[in-house]
């Protein structure tokens, strides 16, 4: 393992900035407003701040106050923040993201998990946290090899921990987090104390009569679902099929890698016009800015190729339920739809299930400190339990 310090070169960013001032801009939306996509004022004023107000330096600054590090495990470089607590008996816990997003989604929660007593918090709610960059993703770079799953990626962060010399610890994740995070815990019960998700897939049943058993509330949660595959998912389609041909645009345009990463903020974040009203613009830029500096579109997005194209199910096993640790769910309202609980049971040891009234997909970065203080109360019933 190698300390890592980031360091973009100025060459870099002067190269930004001048390509967001050459941006070559497309004619205005017919309709107007956010139906056909990012709106063209709205793109073009976030585009002028990117380039000539917001503060790179500042907030890579920021980012380098943590301790960070590189390794290699089965040939691709991984990425990670690992941050100790001060109390010796801290839980060690995996943080996950997904995509559009990165490390920078748990740095508001860094303080609450690590340091509880400053937070008014008891000592015995610590954590030890590890937080990866996903492989392809930011600063673990571009990926080398196909077949780079979100299987393999679980595999690769259970052997993380390992190295670290944590013989016992939890996961949480949203997004892919989720996915990888319910993997590592399904493969690893006798090292994973307990699994937290604020992102849970649940399919709609093939059975009809199960279906029709439904209440109303989880049935407008399909629709939402449908919606979802109807309206939004036109980049995993994209990603997911090819991921290759994408890259060329968001690798060579700053503006339109801003484009494709802004409007999932839009969509799936609880606001009422911009994302902004739920994430602090700089915050935004600088999870953009990551994907950019590092030229990681493309290999970020062969994660959906991968995983679309591996080997069996990509969805959870069935006895999951059975073997797999304690779950733990934080649903929050505005995300891309919320999990079914009926559904979900039949599918996972769901041992904790909490429905919030505000937040959206980007749960870590909206309302860093409900989502915490879940995490913080799901772990409390499993300290001290040994994993079987």
């Amino acid at each position: 393992m190698q300390p890592f310090r980031i360091d973009i070169p100025q060459s870099d960013l002067d190269d930004l900035r001048e390509r967001l001032a050459r941006t070559r801009w497309p004619d205005e939306e017919p309709r107007g407003g956010w139906s056909y996509g990012v709106p063209l004022s709205y793109q073009k004023e976030l585009a002028e701040y990117w380039g000539t107000r917001y503060d790179w330096r500042k907030h890579e600054a920021r980012l380098n106050e943590y301790p960070q590090f590189t390794t290699e495990i089965g040939g691709e470089n991984v990425h990670f923040l690992h941050v100790r607590s001060p109390e010796p008996d801290a839980l060690p816990l995996l943080l996950i993201h997904g995509w559009p997003g990165s490390f920078v989604e748990f740095l508001e929660m860094i303080g609450p998990l690590t340091r509880p007593r400053e937070y008014g918090r008891a000592p015995s709610e610590a954590f030890h946290l590890v937080i990866p960059s996903l492989p392809g993703y930011g600063f673990s770079g571009p990926t080398k090899q196909p077949g780079m799953d979100y299987k393999r990626i679980a595999g690769m962060f259970a052997v993380l921990m390992q190295r670290l010399g944590y013989e016992r610890y939890a996961a949480q994740g949203g997004d892919w987090g989720s996915f990888i995070s319910l993997e590592i815990g399904h493969k690893h019960p006798e090292s994973v104390v307990g699994v937290h998700v604020n992102m849970l897939v649940t399919p709609p049943p093939e059975n009809p009569k199960q279906l029709a058993k439904l209440k109303p509330k989880d049935r407008e949660e399909l629709e939402k679902m449908n919606y979802y595959a109807k309206e939004q998912s036109g980049y995993s389609v994209q990603q997911g099929t090819r991921p290759q041909t994408l890259s060329y645009a968001l690798t060579d345009s700053p503006s339109g890698q801003l484009a494709w990463i802004i409007e999932k903020f839009y969509e799936w974040t609880d606001k009422k016009n911009l994302p902004e009203e739920a994430i602090d613009r700089d915050w935004l830029l600088t999870n953009i800015s990551i994907y950019w500096l590092t030229a990681t579109a493309g290999s970020s997005a062969r994660l959906y190729y991968e995983t679309m194209h591996m080997d069996g199910s990509p969805l959870p096993d069935e006895n999951a339920a059975e073997q797999g640790p304690p779950i733990g769910v934080a649903v929050f309202p505005k995300d891309v739809s919320a999990p079914i609980r009926a559904l979900a049971e039949e599918k996972y040891n769901i041992a904790h299930w909490t429905e919030f009234d505000r937040g959206g997909h980007f749960a870590a970065m909206e309302q860093p400190k409900l989502l915490a203080g879940d995490i913080v109360e799901f772990f409390s019933t499993l300290r001290g339990e040994k994993a079987d």
